[in-house]
């Protein structure tokens, strides 16, 4: 007898890293083009800090919004992640085993609720987790270390 993953192809494509960050990147699209600044002004920094829109400051881009596309938040995303680009990085999750996203994804999931302390660098995140305990993770250019 199939299973109902048979069925509904999906829930079945749900489980992949990819389908995840494709998620993500959705709602973060999402977040970029609001209407409010607490919502959009986190989204439009990510994308000028990694670099993925080049041609306007924070407050042009703001005021364009509506420009921000998908490709921006996946080139984003990948950046942040280490990758060159959405087309490296793609490849990259697909080659890993498992549901689990891949930590640097899923960083503010894991610790949500706890308190979790931000590096300037992932080094300086590292060298605290040595002295002292807990995971250092990379996110971006920065550095969190999560508390167990």
């Amino acid at each position: 007898m199939p299973s109902a993953d048979t069925f509904h192809p999906r829930h079945r494509a749900d489980r992949t890293a990819v389908a995840r960050l494709l998620r993500e990147a959705r709602r973060l699209q999402r977040a970029a083009r609001s209407d409010h600044l607490s919502q959009s002004l986190p989204v439009l920094r990510r994308l000028l800090r990694s670099r993925s829109i080049t041609a306007a400051s924070l407050p042009e881009l703001h005021r364009h919004r509506e420009t921000v596309r998908r490709k921006h938040i996946l080139c984003m995303l990948a950046r942040e992640a280490g990758q060159p680009g959405w087309e490296a990085y793609r490849p990259w999750l697909e080659s890993q085993r498992g549901d689990a996203p891949p930590e640097h994804f899923d960083v503010l999931r894991v610790g949500a609720g706890h308190l979790n302390l931000w590096f300037s660098t992932p080094e300086q995140a590292r060298q605290h987790a040595a002295c002292h305990g807990g995971r250092a993770v990379a996110v971006g250019a920065q550095g969190v270390v999560l508390i167990d």
